[in-house]
């Protein structure tokens, strides 16, 4: 598959979930194992006037984390998460926001992957993940 092939693979696998956390695929490279896409905070997100509940941000990064491997199995796995870190650097608020989640590595059913999630170029947070790959 090409690049713009499995993004276009990735777009058409939206949820509930991600429409809640207002998330788009915008491509994915596969010589980095990588995609981008694009969140939107709402300020019914905020837990105080502007300033963006942590779960939220979290729901956001393991997306992109999720979309990263699902890319690289050309979507032919399902990738529930066994454990994810995320450390907050800045506050995010209401707005866009951009995130990338990378593949460290992936083995027959388990998988390593990290991403970050930016907000007017200011990284708002880093995560790494660990996942179970299960094949349809």
């Amino acid at each position: 598959m090409t690049d713009d092939e499995l993004t276009h693979l990735l777009r058409g696998r939206g949820s509930p979930a991600l429409t809640t956390i207002g998330g788009e695929v915008l491509g994915y490279d596969q010589a980095r194992r990588e995609v981008t896409m694009r969140f939107l905070a709402t300020p019914g997100m905020c837990h105080s006037e502007v300033i963006v509940q942590g779960g939220f941000i979290t729901a956001m990064v393991d997306s992109a984390m999720a979309y990263a491997a699902m890319g690289a199995c050309e979507g032919r796995a399902a990738v529930p998460t066994l454990e994810v870190k995320v450390s907050f650097l800045r506050a995010g608020n209401p707005g866009p926001m951009l995130g990338r989640g990378r593949v460290v590595r992936l083995g027959k059913s388990i998988g390593f992957l990290e991403g970050d999630l930016h907000q007017n170029d200011v990284l708002v947070a880093t995560a790494s993940s660990t996942i179970r790959l299960i094949y349809r």
